[in-house]
């Protein structure tokens, strides 16, 4: 018996095509759907950051996030260089469901594993802390505010590749 193969794919988004369907995916849910002002979804973190992006198999761009590493991640992991920090995780409405989120936390895992990291650590909007739990993360620390909308930090140790 042969599975039926993956209705998407992921990918480290490296051409700029991608880094755009990254970027448009983000708007549709946070900026459309969650009504996040765009000048806070865009920051200067985009430029460095390692993106991720989950695509159809005909092509159309189903989610993202990113992870950022080194300098850009110390203000979100109590300045340990060996942790990395996941972001901007976003999967498209007609794709929820899918497991595209999950399959993106593991592509950005991966993309830590080859960076050398130890740790990734995430804020996450409080409604999905379960999501994340069922991924291996812990939550640590009290709930805060960003962009309106309650978090915790959370936390997955990986074993580097």
């Amino acid at each position: 018996m042969t599975s039926a193969p993956s209705p998407y794919s992921t990918r480290r988004a490296v051409e700029e095509s991608d880094l755009q369907a990254c970027f448009q995916v983000r708007k549709e849910v946070f900026v459309g759907e969650q009504d996040v002002p765009e000048e806070l979804e865009y920051d200067a973190h985009d430029a460095t950051a390692v993106h991720v992006l989950a695509v159809a198999a005909d092509g159309a761009a189903l989610g993202t996030g990113r992870l950022l590493h080194g300098a850009d991640a110390a203000g979100k992991t109590g300045d340990d260089p060996a942790v990395g920090s996941l972001g901007r995780l976003a999967v498209s409405r007609e794709a929820r469901g899918l497991g595209v989120g999950a399959a993106l936390v593991r592509a950005i895992e991966d993309e830590a594993r080859a960076l050398g990291l130890t740790a990734v650590d995430l804020h996450a909007q409080t409604h999905a802390l379960g999501f994340y739990e069922r991924l291996g993360y812990v939550a640590y620390g009290p709930e805060f505010p960003d962009a309106g909308m309650p978090h915790r930090a959370m936390r997955r140790e990986i074993h580097p590749a």
